[in-house]
């Protein structure tokens, strides 16, 4: 069933582009606009860092996928992982004391009456604290930027949203990644 146009939908990018892997989400942010054309009701949002910050945002939209790198899943750099906001909670990295996480801005905003469905992309990272700043991705988490895009598309899909294109004008979900019954000969 598709979503009515008026819906709002956000891509929210997270990040620190000045930390390597931790930039991860900054990067997506950039590459999405120059690989799909988004309806009118979709935005891309180059968010930065967490924080409550962000509660404006989320505030104004219904339907929130939140692409951010995330440590210690127990998978190799460069996994693409889907999650809620309370199972990513334990993975995202907080950058002091003072730091909230996403979940955290979904609860502050159901306090002021907004009810926004928020998903994640994380990107298991390599190197999130780097002893220099940096803003190249390590070669892993680079490699996962395509995969994690599709990732986020993939959910906007599954959410019911259509109207979305590549840039290019290859299928939006290449052939060979469509799953489909097999068939007998």
């Amino acid at each position: 069933m598709s979503k009515p146009s008026c819906e709002r939908i956000a891509l929210m990018c997270i990040g620190n582009l000045l930390m390597a892997d931790e930039g991860v989400g900054c990067h997506i942010a950039r590459c999405l606009p120059l690989t799909f054309d988004f309806p009118e009701n979709v935005e891309v949002l180059d968010s930065g860092t967490m924080g409550l910050s962000l509660l404006s945002d989320v505030m104004r939209f219904d339907y929130i996928v939140v692409i951010d790198a995330v440590d210690g899943t127990g998978t190799e750099p460069g996994t693409v992982l889907t999650f809620t906001p309370k199972q990513v909670a334990p993975h995202t990295v907080q950058h002091s004391l003072h730091d909230v996480r996403f979940v955290n801005v979904l609860d502050a905003a159901r306090l002021l009456g907004y009810e926004p469905v928020g998903v994640c992309v994380g990107i298991q990272t390599l190197d999130m604290e780097p002893v220099d700043f940096c803003m190249e991705l390590t070669p892993p988490v680079e490699a996962a930027v395509p995969l994690a895009m599709e990732t986020a598309i993939s959910l906007l899909v599954a959410h019911g949203l259509t109207g979305i294109t590549r840039v290019d004008g290859h299928p939006l979900i290449p052939e060979d990644r469509v799953a489909g019954p097999e068939t007998a000969s």
